[in-house]
């Protein structure tokens, strides 16, 4: 007989597989609107996004937080990340915020990374500890110092997302809060199926 999907084995897409070609173009749309406003939005954005999920934390247990759930697929996210614990979406956020954070001090400094940004390579261990909650706040602060202390964030130097194509620093900062608003609508949805 064969193992049929459950909430404790779903069957996903592959990590790194992206989105549907129309959730994409209006992803790229919406993002690329948004890079025409300023550093400041791009940072009350990303703070407003951290307080929120900050409430959300405080507020649940780590019974739940800890806990891993099948959620249907928000727009914006890719199938391989909708099994996943609120710690886990910390988590990812701490790698991702941290690679934002070292692209901007590259491109300020007129070099690109040496790697290639693949959203197969920054999914979470489903075994992280609640130590994740204060790295993901330390990552968070970390970003927000690294991109005030560029002049301009509109870098000569770009670096290439893998849905968005090149970005220059100001981009990369923008994607930051586009990226923590998508996270923070996923833990609200794995706290009111855990609910």
């Amino acid at each position: 007989m064969m193992n049929q999907p459950t909430d404790q084995n779903p069957k996903l897409g592959a990590p790194g597989a992206g989105l549907p070609l129309p959730e994409l173009i209006l992803a790229r749309y919406v993002f690329r609107k948004r890079c025409r406003k300023s550093r400041e939005y791009a940072k009350s954005s990303f703070e407003a996004e951290r307080e929120e999920i900050r409430r959300l934390v405080e507020k649940t247990g780590m019974g739940i937080l800890a806990k891993p759930v099948l959620i249907k697929r928000l727009r914006g996210l890719e199938d391989s990340s909708r099994y996943w614990s609120v710690l886990m979406v910390l988590e990812h956020l701490r790698m991702v915020n941290g690679m934002v954070a070292l692209t901007i001090r590259s491109l300020d400094k007129g070099a690109v990374p040496g790697i290639v940004a693949d959203t197969a390579n920054v999914k979470p261990d489903p075994d992280i500890t609640s130590s994740v909650i204060d790295e993901h706040e330390k990552v968070c602060d970390m970003l927000i110092n690294c991109a005030e202390r560029v002049a301009d964030l509109h870098t000569a130097a770009e670096f290439r997302h893998p849905w968005f194509g090149p970005l220059d620093g100001h981009e990369w900062f923008h994607l930051a809060g586009f990226h923590m608003g998508l996270h923070r609508r996923q833990i609200e949805k794995i706290l009111q199926v855990s609910g």
